[in-house]
């Protein structure tokens, strides 16, 4: 069975993060988008993992249904957490997914946290102890749990970060990185970067949309060719097989808010020589500046670009499907005009996902406008000119001629 699966998502008991992050509201857009399966996110959450157990019925091994509503997008059970804590002289920021087959091995695991700090306080918690305790306390709980470094490479809260992280998954891990099968790359990486570090080889990277809103569900990906059972898809990781673990669908890197280097408050971005020109200062205000993820992976990385492992699962890239629609249009995302086209395209087309991805364009354009499909078929391309986010943003445009086009210097100095 080949099906798209989203494992990091959020509840709208984390931060910052949208009121419809709920059960229901995720298995309607994971339909919308043609997602099969969903993270339910947020596990640690008291009131949250009370709703998983009162909605949730079990669908297969280690996958779930809601028991009412839309029944069509399937649930896997996990959750993230922050770890923040002092080794080898430096503070680390390390944030971690967590995947578990069964209630039983949440309850387990949140019976444990729960006596080392607070897990109503956000649904993504944080504690004081080391990455490498975390790995140790969910194993010994369940074998059977998947532990997963998030956003690897993002600069403040990650394994790799530049400002928190470590040079090696063994100098975090120690003796618990046995245990560590995959690292997830992140929106400002994609596997392409990470194919320059052959310290990852044999590393599986999968990629998911860390959603803290409905809409951006799916953004990245993973796509999925076995049976809809945990164990399956956990084998699936553990063992890099290409089998059945097809490829991911990824960002275009550069539109993640950490890719290059820069000062939001100043409108200074870099690439890394620029950065390094400039001994990490800004130009304008002088002091350091945010050190993004294309930096960090150039510092480590000891391969050239394009470099392409042997046993390496692949990729595609893609804009989500409002903000081509936005760009056609020459308005913001979250217009009522971009809404309304994009419930009529996925109505037409059958969900967002096959419109991306699936449909020819013969067919695409039985319902589409031509610009629409015009930006379709360059995203496809890769055809695109996007500003690298810099410093926790990303400049997007509405208008069109700039969102797709051809590719061109998309670097930018102020």
């Amino acid at each position: 069975m080949r099906f798209i699966a989203d494992l990091h998502t959020h509840s709208r008991y984390s931060r910052a993060t949208s009121r419809d992050m709920e059960l229901e509201g995720l298995a309607i857009w994971g339909k919308k988008k043609g997602i099969t399966l969903l993270g339910t996110g947020d596990f640690t959450h008291p009131t949250y993992f009370a709703e998983i157990r009162s909605k949730l019925e079990p669908f297969d091994e280690g996958i779930y249904v809601l028991k009412r509503g839309e029944r069509e997008t399937k649930f896997m059970l996990t959750g993230e957490v922050s770890n923040i804590f002092s080794q080898g002289g430096k503070v680390r920021k390390v944030h971690t997914l967590i995947f578990a087959p069964n209630l039983s091995a949440v309850e387990g695991i949140n019976d444990k946290l729960r006596s080392l700090g607070k897990l109503g306080s956000d649904g993504r918690p944080i504690f004081g102890f080391p990455a490498k305790e975390l790995v140790k306390i969910v194993l010994d709980i369940s074998s059977e749990c998947l532990v997963v470094p998030a956003h690897a490479w993002t600069p403040w809260f990650s394994v790799f970060g530049a400002n928190s992280g470590f040079d090696s998954l063994e100098e975090c891990y120690e003796e618990e990185v046995k245990h560590i099968f995959a690292i997830e790359t992140g929106l400002s990486s994609d596997p392409e970067m990470n194919w320059r570090l052959s310290m990852l080889d044999n590393i599986t990277l999968i990629s998911n949309s860390d959603a803290h809103s409905p809409s951006r569900l799916g953004r990245e990906a993973n796509v999925f060719d076995c049976p809809l059972d945990y164990r399956e898809i956990v084998g699936a990781i553990r063992d890099k097989d290409p089998r059945k673990f097809l490829f991911t669908i990824e960002f275009f890197p550069q539109e993640g808010k950490y890719h290059f280097d820069g000062h939001r408050n100043c409108g200074v971005v870099f690439s890394p020589l620029q950065t390094k020109a400039n001994d990490y200062l800004c130009p304008v205000c002088k002091k350091r500046l945010t050190v993004g993820v294309m930096h960090r992976i150039e510092e480590m990385a000891d391969r050239a670009e394009g470099f392409i492992p042997g046993n390496s699962i692949p990729c595609i890239h893609l804009i989500t499907l409002e903000e081509i629609i936005a760009g056609s249009l020459g308005v913001g995302v979250g217009t009522k005009a971009v809404e309304g086209e994009y419930e009529r395209l996925i109505g037409a087309g059958g969900s967002e996902f096959a419109v991306l991805l699936d449909l020819s364009p013969e067919e695409l354009k039985r319902f589409t406008s031509p610009r629409v499909l015009e930006g379709i078929i360059r995203m496809r391309q890769g055809k695109v000119h996007i500003v690298p986010g810099h410093d926790g943003v990303t400049e997007r445009s509405a208008s069109f001629p700039r969102r797709i086009r051809e590719k061109g210097k998309y670097l930018r100095n102020r």
